[in-house]
C-alpha cells in the first residue's frame, strides 16, 4: 500500500477523532449546569424564619438558628435535588447538637429564580459570610462547614478562601464530571474538589456510604488521601448516597460532635 495513503488515512482519523472529541466538549460544556444542578426538585418553599441576603442585583434565602451556648456556627450546604425547604429539619437536629446553624440557598432554588451556575454559588457565599460577620459578628474562624453531595463544592471552595475552623464532607466527589467519568477527560470540569483539598488549611472530616451508588467509595477514598492537614473518616457501611445519616444513626453524631469538640 501507498505510504502517502496510509499517511493520509491516519490524519484523516485523527482529525475525525479531534472534531468528535471537540464536538463532544462543547456540548459538555454547554449542557453541564443543566446536569449538575437540579433545582426543580426541591420543595420550592422557604423555611420560616429565613431572612434574604442580598447579592448584586439580586437576592438569596438564608437561615440562621442561633444557639447561645454554640462555640461553633455550623455552615450547611444542602445536596443536589432538594432545597432549604427540605433540609429544615436537619438545620434544626443540627442545632440540638450544640451548634448554631446558618445555611445559605443557591441561587436558582427554592423560592430564588436566578439561574444556578458554580460562580453564582460561590458569590452567594462570599455575600452570606459577609452577612454573618455583619449580622451576627461571627467571623470565618468559628465557622464549621458542612457540605453534602453537591454541598461539598462550595464547602470546599470557601475553606480555600477562608480560615474556617473546619470542615466536614459528606457524600463528597472529587469533582462534578468525574462522577460520571471516573478520570478527567475534558479539559475543563465543575467544583474541582480534589485539586482544592491540599489548599484546605483545617480539619477535615470525611463520611461517606461504602454502597453509594451515585458518588462511588473511591471519591471519598481520594479525597482523604489528598487532605494534607488533620484529618478524620468515617465510612459507613451498607450507606448508600442519600441514607448516610439514617445508617450512620448514633455515629455520625459522635464523629461529627467529636470533631468540633477537637477543634
Amino acid at each position: 500500500m501507498d505510504r502517502s495513503r496510509v499517511s493520509i488515512s491516519w490524519r484523516r482519523l485523527v482529525l475525525a477523532f479531534a472534531g468528535i472529541y471537540c464536538a463532544a466538549a462543547a456540548g459538555a460544556w454547554w449542557a453541564a449546569d443543566g446536569m449538575i444542578f437540579q433545582p426543580q426538585f426541591g420543595s420550592g418553599q422557604e423555611p420560616p424564619g429565613a431572612v434574604r441576603i442580598k447579592v448584586g442585583d439580586a437576592e438569596v434565602s438564608a437561615v440562621f438558628l442561633s444557639n447561645p451556648e454554640a462555640r461553633h456556627t455550623l455552615w450547611y450546604f444542602h445536596g443536589n435535588a432538594e432545597d432549604l425547604g427540605d433540609v429544615a429539619y436537619r438545620l434544626r437536629a443540627l442545632r440540638e447538637l450544640g451548634f448554631s446553624v446558618f445555611a445559605c440557598e443557591y441561587p436558582g432554588y427554592g423560592i430564588n429564580r436566578q439561574r444556578p451556575s458554580e460562580a453564582a454559588i460561590y458569590e452567594a457565599n462570599a455575600a452570606a459570610l459577609a452577612w454573618l460577620e455583619r449580622s451576627h459578628g461571627i467571623t470565618a474562624d468559628r465557622l464549621l462547614l458542612y457540605g453534602r453531595s453537591v454541598g461539598a463544592g462550595p464547602a470546599v471552595e470557601l475553606a480555600t478562601r477562608a480560615p474556617v475552623a473546619g470542615l466536614v464532607l459528606e457524600s463528597a466527589f472529587t469533582s462534578a464530571y468525574r462522577v460520571m467519568t471516573r478520570w478527567r477527560l475534558l479539559p475543563f470540569d465543575r467544583f474541582t474538589n480534589l485539586e482544592k483539598m491540599p489548599r484546605v488549611k483545617c480539619p477535615v472530616l470525611l463520611i461517606h456510604g461504602r454502597r453509594d451508588g451515585i458518588v462511588g467509595f473511591h471519591h471519598a477514598e481520594a479525597l482523604f488521601a489528598a487532605a494534607l492537614g488533620r484529618r478524620q473518616k468515617l465510612w459507613v457501611e451498607n450507606a448508600g448516597h442519600n441514607d448516610v445519616g439514617f445508617v450512620a444513626g448514633d455515629a455520625l453524631t459522635r464523629a461529627l460532635v467529636g470533631f468540633a469538640d477537637g477543634l
